[in-house]
């Protein structure tokens, strides 16, 4: 027997249970992160990573934008992974939803108006798409994936008609404007004092609000009746029909949830990056490696993918700015060899 086929016992070398060896391993992780953060580099690692705070920067940006993949790969699992519904046009919902977001803020004067819009009308919109298009494909995947292809390709002309070619940029309110100082020293000048990072507030705000919502969502899919029924909905549909359930109100809504969340992850993006034709294909490819790392269907995974898939991206164009974007694949590719259905995936 390996040792990794042991179950929860002692190793014979060391005495440690295989739990035990993997927390202490976090725990060591987790210190040498934390003294590479908020410690004072000594020169040689300076010299290595170029500077504390080019690797600090990447970090902080790495960790925010796995947040907005996170929004946007959140909703992508509830339909994609939990209901087992091929909608390659999801890139699409976060395009549009950034659009109207402009839009709206752009006419009102409001940026929460256009968040909000953002959320209500794709949310209309997934159940629009859940009714007239899923409802009549349940089960055929095939065909799933031909309409949703031919639906985004639609939808990115009809954008590109309404809104051209440019690049568009929403504005923030001014309470979500500046840099916020961290305890993060980056340098030490020849006074002695100390040099601290500052960073934009409006993305810490972005990593918030992705892990509020993750939170939600969990407590949703595990705590909650609503669901209850979607996960028993999933696993045996004609059980739950049986019990008195309407299965395609409790589809509907988790299709509007999930769409309704690329509207929103649309808005915030486009508010932290930009707006432009071709975003929708980035966010379509970016939610389809996040589910396959993490694992279908599972929020937790979602969160873990999108952390994995944000360092990577951010880390590799400071220090493998040509072969950065080759980093997301080989995680994808060695998360499949290792562990085929993601990391906290379930086999089927």
């Amino acid at each position: 027997m390996s040792l990794l086929d042991q179950p929860r016992t002692s190793v014979e070398s060391g005495g440690f249970t295989r739990k035990q060896a993997w927390g202490l391993f976090w725990l060591l992780l987790a210190a040498v992160v934390a003294w590479m953060i908020f410690a004072v580099w000594p020169a040689w690692l300076n010299a290595v990573l170029i500077s504390k705070k080019a690797f600090v920067s990447a970090v902080l940006n790495g960790l925010t934008l796995a947040g907005l993949y996170f929004l946007v790969a959140s909703g992508f699992t509830l339909v994609f992974g939990l209901m087992r519904n091929v909608n390659l046009a999801h890139g699409s919902l976060y395009l549009l939803g950034a659009y109207i977001g402009y839009e709206v803020g752009a006419r009102t004067g409001y940026w929460l108006l256009g968040v909000a819009a953002g959320f209500v009308v794709l949310a209309v919109v997934g159940v629009l798409m859940q009714v007239l298009v899923f409802r009549r494909l349940e089960g055929d995947d095939l065909r799933q994936t031909l309409v949703t292809i031919g639906i985004s390709i639609v939808a990115a002309d009809l954008m590109l008609a309404v809104w051209g070619g440019q690049t568009y940029q929403l504005a923030t309110p001014e309470w979500l404007d500046g840099a916020v100082t961290l305890p993060v020293i980056t340098a030490v000048r020849s006074n002695g004092a100390s040099v601290f990072l500052t960073y934009p507030f409006y993305r810490l705000v972005v990593l918030a609000a992705a892990v509020v919502i993750g939170v939600g969502l969990w407590l949703m899919l595990n705590r909650t009746r609503v669901g209850m029924m979607i996960r028993a909905g999933v696993d045996d549909r004609a059980m739950l029909s049986a019990s008195g359930v309407n299965v395609h109100a409790v589809f509907a809504i988790v299709f509007a949830v999930g769409a309704g969340l690329a509207g929103f992850a649309g808005v915030v993006g486009g508010s932290a990056l930009s707006v432009a034709p071709g975003e929708d294909v980035r966010y379509l490819l970016a939610s389809l490696v996040v589910v396959i790392v993490g694992g279908m269907g599972s929020i937790t995974g979602a969160a873990i993918g999108a952390l994995l898939i944000g360092l990577a991206e951010q880390i590799g164009l400071v220090y493998f700015p040509t072969y950065g974007v080759v980093l997301t694949f080989v995680i994808m590719v060695v998360t499949l060899a290792v562990r085929p259905q993601g990391i906290m995936g379930k086999a089927r």
